[in-house]
């Protein structure tokens, strides 16, 4: 019988034990409208999946997009820096 070996070293829990760095902190709190927008669209997308929509959810859906679309209008017109060696 051949044994079998792993050519790579493991990947283990104790390896990825680690806390986000203030940079990707940073940046994920720059993002969060945006986060927080595409949460409510999927809210929304989600309350129509078992029923046809109705004129409300609709109103809802519609709203919610456009919800998202300004937050990503928003989060690219603004400039934000990143420290170096931090998230990009």
């Amino acid at each position: 019988m051949i044994p079998i070996a792993a050519l790579e070293g493991l990947v283990t829990a104790a390896s990825l034990d680690f806390e986000p760095t203030p940079a990707e902190l940073e940046a994920i709190e720059h993002e969060m409208p945006l986060i927080q927008a595409e949460v409510e669209l999927l809210d929304a997308q989600i309350m129509t999946l078992d029923r046809p929509a109705s004129e409300l959810d609709e109103r809802r859906l519609r709203r919610a997009r456009n919800r998202v679309m300004a937050a990503r209008r928003d989060l690219s017109n603004r400039t934000f820096t990143v420290q170096p060696g931090g998230a990009a």
